[in-house]
C-alpha cells in the first residue's frame, strides 16, 4: 500500500545566521510589495499507481479496499475515485504514462514536479515508488523539466512498526536517506533548486518529531532547503501550504498570514494552489474521509494558483497533479478535460511572453501515448514517436501535430 491519507494525516534546531540571510536575499520575501515576475510552479506528484496490464494486478490506489477496476460501466472502470483520468486508470511505472505526464506539464506550463517519495527500504511498495519517481527524473532530464522531493518520514515509524527498523536508529534512518538524495539526485542539473540550493519537503508530523529533524542535517553533508508542511519546524528554513479540508479555503489565509508576522522574517513560505477536494476514502473503506472544498466551477483553483502566485514567493506548489483518491488532481480528467491546464497556460502566459503554448497543444499528448501503445511498433515508428515528443518538448507544436496526423492516417490498401 505504502498510502499517505491527506493533508490531515496526524495533523538540534538549524541557525539560520548570516548564510540563510545571504542564501535569501535575492529572494522575494512573503512581505514584498511587489510580486516576483514570475515564480516557479511545480506540481505535487503522486508515482503509487498501479495497473493492468503494465503490472499483473490492480494497486491499492484504484482499488483502496472496494472498487474492481476489472468492473467496467458505461465504459468506466470502477476505481477509488470520483473523476476519472482521460488515459483511464495507469500504471505510474509506465513510461508512456511518464512521458504523457511530463509533457502536458510542459505544455501548461509548470517548472516541474515535486514526488512524494517512500525511501529507499524494501518495505510495502515502497521500492516500486522509488523505481518510478527515478524514472520521472529520467524523463524530466529528457523534457526540460526540474524534479524535487517530497520526504514521507512517515515510513520511519512504520518501519519500526514492522520491526524492520530499531527505534533508536529513526535519526540514522532519515539522515542515510537524505545523503542518498544528496548524492543521487541533488546535484542534477534537473534538480528542484532555489538560488542553487535543493529544495527539500517533508509531509506531515506523523514521522520525526521536530528535535529528531534537528538532529538530522548536521550529518549529511551541505544540508538541503528544507520546509515542513504548514508550519515551520525548528530545523526547517521556511513552510509550505497545503489543503486542509476541516478549514476549507480560509486555511489560506491563516497560512498567507503568518507568512506576515514578525517571527516570520527571513524564512521562505511555499504557497500552494488547489483545484479542490473531493476525496473517496469512505467510499472506499479506508477511513472516515473528509469534508469535500468545492471545484466552484472552477474558480478555487484560478483563484488560489492567483494568488499564490502573486504572493512574492520565489516557489509555488500545486495541491495536486494526481492525487485521484483525494480529488486534488489538475491531470485532465473525464470530467473537467484540460481546464485547470489552460488555466495554468493563462497564468504562464501573462508573465513569460517566450511562453507560446496554446490550449489545442495540450490535446498532443493524448495523440502521442495512444500511438504509444499500438502493438508491434517497428524501431523507425518508435523513433518517430520519439521525435514527435522532443517536439513537443521544445515549443515545435505544428510540426508535432502535423508529424502525429501522418501516423494517424490509415495506411493505404496493400500496404
Amino acid at each position: 500500500m505504502g498510502r499517505r491519507p491527506c493533508a490531515l494525516r496526524g495533523t538540534a534546531a538549524t541557525a539560520l545566521g548570516a548564510i540563510l540571510a545571504l542564501l535569501f536575499a535575492p529572494l522575494p520575501s512573503a512581505r514584498s510589495a511587489e510580486p516576483a515576475a514570475r515564480p516557479l510552479v511545480v506540481a505535487h506528484y503522486m508515482p503509487w499507481f498501479a495497473a493492468k496490464p503494465f503490472s499483473p494486478q490492480w494497486g491499492w490506489h484504484w482499488t483502496m479496499n472496494a472498487f474492481d477496476p476489472d468492473q467496467v460501466t458505461a465504459g468506466k472502470r470502477h476505481i477509488a475515485s470520483h473523476y476519472t483520468p482521460l488515459l483511464g486508470p495507469y500504471d505510474s511505472g509506465d513510461p508512456a504514462v511518464i512521458e504523457y505526464h511530463l509533457l502536458l506539464m510542459k505544455l501548461a506550463g509548470l517548472d516541474g514536479a515535486i514526488v512524494d517519495w517512500y525511501g529507499l527500504s524494501d518495505f510495502l511498495d515502497y521500492p516500486a515508488l522509488h523505481r518510478n519517481t527515478r524514472a520521472l527524473f529520467e524523463g524530466a532530464v529528457r523534457f526540460g523539466l526540474q524534479v524535487g522531493i517530497c520526504y514521507e518520514d512517515q515510513t520511519i515509524p512504520r518501519l519500526v512498526e514492522a520491526k524492520r527498523l530499531p527505534a533508536g536508529d529513526r535519526v540514522k534512518h532519515a539522515q542515510t536517506e537524505i545523503e542518498w538524495l544528496r548524492a543521487n539526485w541533488f546535484a542534477q542539473p534537473t534538480y528542484l533548486k532555489l538560488n542553487s540550493v535543493p529544495v527539500l519537503l517533508s509531509f506531515g508530523f506523523d514521522g520525526l518529531t521536530d528535535d529528531e529533524w534537528g538532529q538530522v542535517f548536521p550529518a549529511t553533508g551541505a544540508a538541503p532547503l528544507y520546509l515542513s508542511e504548514h508550519r515551520r519546524r525548528s530545523a526547517a528554513k521556511g513552510s509550505f501550504d497545503w489543503p486542509q479540508p476541516q478549514a476549507g479555503l480560509a486555511a489560506l489565509d491563516t497560512y498567507y498570514q503568518a507568512a506576515r508576522e514578525p517571527q516570520a522574517a527571513g524564512y521562505l513560505f511555499l504557497p500552494v494552489a488547489f483545484p479542490r477536494f473531493h476525496d473517496i476514502y469512505k467510499e472506499g473503506k479506508a477511513q472516515e474521509g473528509y469534508a469535500p472544498i468545492p471545484d466552484d466551477q472552477g474558480r478555487t483553483f484560478a483563484s488560489s494558483l492567483e494568488r499564490a502566485v502573486q504572493s512574492g514567493a520565489p516557489l509555488v506548489q500545486i495541491a495536486t497533479w494526481n492525487d485521484w483518491g483525494e480529488g486534488t488532481i489538475i491531470e485532465p480528467s473525464a470530467e473537467f478535460g484540460y481546464r485547470d491546464l489552460e488555466v495554468l497556460q493563462k497564468q504562464r502566459r501573462s508573465r513569460d511572453p517566450q511562453f507560446l503554448a496554446a490550449p489545442e497543444d495540450l490535446r498532443l499528448p493524448l495523440r502521442l501515448w495512444r500511438l504509444r501503445g499500438r502493438p508491434a511498433p517497428t524501431p523507425a515508428f518508435t523513433a518517430e514517436l520519439d521525435r514527435i515528443a522532443a517536439q513537443l518538448a521544445g515549443a515545435d507544436a505544428a510540426g508535432a501535430r502535423s508529424a502525429l496526423a501522418r501516423l494517424e492516417a490509415p495506411a493505404p490498401p496493400g500496404q
